[in-house]
């Protein structure tokens, strides 16, 4: 498993490593994929001082143990240019979790995504929730509905991808001693506050780095969090809601309203 300082000389400018981050012509400003996993491993060296409690008995950070997948999913689709930025809150167990990448359930990322890649282990697994990478064999639901309603949209991931990439506030995934998942507004305050407050401020860093202009949070507490976040340290970016979009919403609708898919369209 990469540690954080030898995943930042592996792609930093320069440095040594198996990583396939391509920094550009020396001089030249890095590219939007190398910024954006800089500003992820920047998030992964704050949480690393934090300490979290309570009825947390796990965390996994598929940042560190799946970070090749997610490194070849970066360097594949981020690129300059794109202007929306979808957010979920944090990784599921058998979507991020097992893939490294957001929404990352298995079948969406191997069939549709094609991003393969080595995925290693947390230092400390529940034996209900161990990491198998792409040989999981369980869903991730809100993951399926997510890929799987762009690829009905868009056809190939490049048509998303032209204008939008994918995040999580949050790379962490917390479990209590029974292998339950526990989402960052059930930890004790103190501790979620200075959660929060750390993954707030590298998402500004992320939308810096992409100069995206919208962000779409995935689910309500992730637009209520980019809001908070993005409020002051970036007023012109816009913040948009967007529940994951169940199978029934691609159809037309009975009175005469776009459908869901057309208003995605435009």
């Amino acid at each position: 498993m990469l540690n954080t300082n030898e995943v930042l000389r592996q792609v930093a400018p320069g440095g040594e490593g198996g990583l396939d981050v391509d920094s550009g012509p020396a001089g030249e400003r890095p590219t939007a994929a190398v910024r954006f996993l800089e500003a992820e491993l920047e998030l992964n060296v704050l949480l690393k001082q934090l300490s979290i409690g309570g009825k947390v008995r796990y965390t996994y950070n598929p940042l560190e143990y799946a970070w090749d997948m997610h490194s070849r999913f970066v360097n594949t689709y981020c690129h300059d240019g794109q202007s929306v930025l979808f957010l979920g809150m944090n990784p599921g167990p058998f979507g991020m979790a097992q893939t490294g990448i957001p929404f990352g359930e298995v079948k969406s990322v191997r069939d549709w995504l094609k991003i393969s890649g080595e995925v290693g282990r947390p230092p400390e697994e529940h034996p209900k929730r161990q990491i198998l990478g792409l040989a999981c064999t369980q869903s991730e639901v809100s993951g399926a509905r997510f890929w799987g309603f762009f690829q009905r949209l868009c056809g190939e991931p490049d048509v998303f991808f032209r204008h939008c990439f994918v995040h999580n506030l949050c790379p962490l995934i917390f479990m209590n001693a029974t292998g339950k998942n526990l989402t960052p507004p059930e930890l004790p305050k103190a501790e979620r506050d200075a959660l929060l407050a750390v993954c707030d401020g590298g998402l500004c860093r992320v939308v810096q780095a992409l100069g995206v202009s919208t962000v779409v949070g995935v689910g309500r507490v992730a637009e209520q969090q980019a809001r908070r976040a993005l409020a002051d340290a970036k007023p012109g970016v816009r913040v948009l809601a967007s529940c994951t979009p169940p199978p029934g919403t691609l159809r037309p609708t009975r009175d005469g309203k776009p459908s869901l898919r057309k208003r995605w369209r435009r």
